[in-house]
């Protein structure tokens, strides 16, 4: 088997691994979905305590890491070994910041006890609607698919820095070259992919009606 073709099917291996993970992801879409349909005034009151403003500020920092990834990717494709791994260490220190950002997040749920499980209360009211009264078994429900989705997304991106970590690691043995930096194109598209999860995520947690129906 050629170089060529082997780095073709690096790629198509890659791609593949994509779709298995976009069905996967996309079940736990549909389920918040229909649950929220279901549930609609628990849920918009439970997404009400999850703060915007830190959603946006890991949306802006996982924006600049994608750049930073795919001039990671084109540093490869030129041979600048040096530019290659400063890329590559500026995606993992802005992938870290998203983790650091994110353990914040689950800090102040922890310590408002919207962690699902035997201590969970939620007493939150729906803006606008002071008497209306949460259920606790649906905001906890709202929460666990929270906890749940945002928990994966964030073992992914743990997963891309250690894969990262390989790529600095590989780069600086010179293990990369104009004609072969396979590993870096696969890893940014993995990168990437998590990227759009957030995307996706960050509207549907934090900010899609969050009023009574």
């Amino acid at each position: 088997m050629t170089m060529e073709q082997q780095q073709n099917t690096a790629s198509l291996g890659m791609w593949l691994f994509l779709v298995t993970e976009v069905m996967f992801f996309g079940g736990m879409f549909c389920a918040y979905l229909i649950y929220r349909l279901k549930f609609y005034n628990d849920f918009a009151a439970a997404s009400q305590s999850i703060d915007v403003k830190w959603g946006a500020i890991n949306t802006a920092v996982l924006l600049v890491s994608s750049w930073t990834m795919a001039m990671a990717v084109r540093c490869a494709q030129l041979g600048k070994q040096k530019l290659l791994i400063l890329f590559l260490l500026f995606t993992m220190l802005f992938g870290a910041t998203f983790l650091g950002v994110k353990a914040k997040e689950y800090h102040d749920k922890f310590v408002e006890k919207h962690v699902p499980g035997p201590s969970f209360v939620f007493n939150d009211k729906l803006l606008g609607h002071p008497d209306y009264v949460p259920n606790q078994g649906h905001t906890q429900m709202f929460f666990s698919i929270y906890f749940a989705m945002t928990g994966m997304h964030a073992l992914h991106m743990v997963i891309g820095l250690g894969l990262m970590a390989y790529l600095v690691i590989a780069a600086g043995r010179g293990k990369f070259s104009t004609a072969y930096y396979t590993p870096v194109e696969n890893i940014g598209l993995y990168w990437h992919f998590v990227d759009v999860v957030w995307i996706y995520l960050f509207p549907l947690l934090y900010l899609i009606s969050r009023t009574k129906g």
